[in-house]
């Protein structure tokens, strides 16, 4: 397995190869696609969708698109709700990737203060 930082440069490779890094994008704009991410997730949900429920897409020569339960094909898309999480991961790793963030270190550290916080920090219900 990969380390996260390894992940984080390849996400980025790849979103550069595929052009999404051809234009300046604003920060702004690359966390408006990291909440898209998760609205999708969301929308999925309120469709009806399980959290752990999984199928996938392909498109027919006549370009319908049809819905299988398992991934025959590398290029059968993957849909739900564990797919638009990983879209999220991803759309962060992209962003550590543009701006060098050292996201292995920050998650350890942020892990480590999480753990001296008091129960249900903040009060909130929600």
């Amino acid at each position: 397995m990969k380390s996260i930082n390894e992940l984080v440069q390849a996400a980025h490779q790849n979103a550069v190869s595929k052009g999404w890094w051809d234009e300046p994008r604003s920060f702004g704009e690359l966390i408006a696609l990291i909440h898209s991410e998760a609205s999708e997730a969301l929308e999925d949900f309120r469709n009806g969708k399980q959290p752990t429920e999984v199928w996938y897409e392909a498109k027919t020569l006549e370009g319908d698109i049809v819905q299988f339960r398992e991934q025959a094909a590398p290029n059968f898309k993957p849909c739900g709700i564990p797919s638009e999480l990983a879209d999220i991961v991803i759309r962060v790793f992209d962003v550590c990737g543009r701006y060098d963030i050292n996201l292995e270190r920050v998650i350890a550290q942020k892990m480590a203060y999480n753990a001296t916080r008091p129960q249900r920090h903040g009060g909130k219900t929600l």
